[in-house]
């Protein structure tokens, strides 16, 4: 498992964009970690899917409502993973009203997910292999506060515990 210290893994996720710019075609774009991640303070969650109920109505809003807070703490952006498509992303940043506050980054194929060894098998659910609920703070790429929920919990990867964090 990934650790304070470490590198975010090196891979390419997806990002929706609703308009042109930039360099960003509409659509899934890719967003390769290590660049984006490279000279900023990153405040990430990870979480199990897109539209699921703890997901949507407790983790994905806190972190939109602290966005003022956490830029105020030093943060540059912050990112929300998870094992979905960009289009389903997307759609869910729509939902959420994310836009201009939360990069929204589909794990498609799980690839960032296996490499932090934050997996969550819930097939027996119907849902597959997923992203544990964590969350971390990340300077220049490399990881500097890591909370990692138990399972089913949500306890430690709030908006409110890592903005701390970010402030401390």
């Amino acid at each position: 498992m990934i650790q304070v210290g470490d590198s975010l893994p090196a891979v390419t996720l997806m990002e929706f964009s609703e308009v042109e710019g930039e360099g960003c075609s509409l659509g899934p774009n890719p967003v390769d970690v290590a660049a984006a991640s490279a000279g900023k303070t990153i405040a990430l969650f990870a979480l199990p899917g897109a539209f699921t109920p703890t997901c949507s109505a407790k983790h994905v809003p806190g972190y939109v409502e602290q966005h003022a807070a956490f830029l105020a703490a030093g943060v540059d952006e912050i990112w929300c993973i998870s094992v979905n498509d960009a289009f389903v992303m997307g759609a869910w940043a729509r939902d959420q009203k994310t836009a201009g506050k939360v990069r929204m980054l589909g794990d498609g194929d799980a690839t960032f997910t296996k490499a932090t060894g934050l997996t969550l098998d819930l097939t027996g659910k119907g849902l597959g292999l997923r992203s544990n609920r964590y969350s971390m703070l990340v300077k220049n790429g490399k990881i500097t506060q890591l909370n990692v929920e138990g399972p089913g919990k949500f306890e430690v990867s709030d908006a409110a515990t890592l903005l701390a964090q970010a402030k401390a």
